[in-house]
């Protein structure tokens, strides 16, 4: 079984196309998405509609239930409460009704699913290795996935040895004898300093995983963003991967 696993597409229409083209051309199995189809970009409905018609297993993230209404939007501060609020304006009834069908954590093929963490699966951010180990203690899984953070992450935990980081795009793993927490990093708005959008690409069969890192049209969706007058600082961020 080969799986793509994407996350935090954030309305992102070029990227996602992008991330779409080259999981093709690696043909898995089936492909995944860990949350946040919305907020922040500017085609909300062609990234929700694309998404439901591509991904087998689909969570929701802390900005889909917030444009939804499931969380108050005084959560959401600054430019993602401004772009959060335009969301709601645009979203169609459609992209709506796929959004309220999904949760924010879950399994499949016996990999635990998270948004954020087992800890708080719409808000935690893991980003260390006490936060990863802290999740898979909540879980039996060998793997444990997340998103929500916007950084490409792997971290190993076997006996009590911690290791890992950073997962550059090119990283690879063997996954034998350990266990796992990796994030794939972002679709739509990397923060890891490399503005190319991300997947992660799993084979369960040979226990191996692969960080990539796709071009996209960058251009064009900052483009988008100041046609509809969307924060302007969300154009400029996405050149920086930041």
């Amino acid at each position: 079984m080969r799986v793509a696993v994407f996350s935090d597409v954030h309305g992102n229409l070029a990227a996602l196309e992008a991330v779409l083209g080259a999981i093709d051309a690696e043909t898995p199995d089936t492909v995944w998405c860990l949350g946040d189809l919305v907020g922040y970009g500017p085609k909300p409905n062609e990234c929700t509609a694309l998404v439901s018609e591509r991904v087998s297993v689909c969570l929701c993230g802390n900005h889909d239930l917030g444009v939804l209404g499931t969380i108050d939007l005084s959560e959401f501060s600054g430019d993602a409460g401004a772009a959060a609020r335009w969301t709601q304006t645009v979203l169609e009834a459609s992209a709506r009704s796929y959004l309220e069908s999904l949760e924010p954590q879950g399994e499949a093929e016996g990999i635990a699913l998270y948004h954020g963490s087992a800890r708080d699966p719409v808000w935690e951010y893991v980003l260390s290795g006490d936060a990863a180990v802290a999740t898979l203690r909540l879980t039996q899984a060998q793997i444990a996935l997340v998103g929500h953070s916007h950084v490409a992450l792997e971290v190993r935990w076997q006996d009590v040895l911690v290791e890992g980081g950073l997962a550059a795009g090119g990283t690879e793993l063997e996954l034998d004898g350990a266990r796992w927490l990796m994030n794939p990093g972002s679709v739509g708005q990397p923060r890891d300093g490399d503005p190319r959008a991300a997947f992660l690409l799993l084979d369960l069969g040979t226990q191996q995983a692969v960080f990539h890192r796709i071009e996209y049209d960058i251009e064009r969706t900052q483009a988008e963003l100041r046609e509809v007058g969307l924060p302007e600082a969300l154009a400029v961020r996405l050149g920086l991967g930041q």
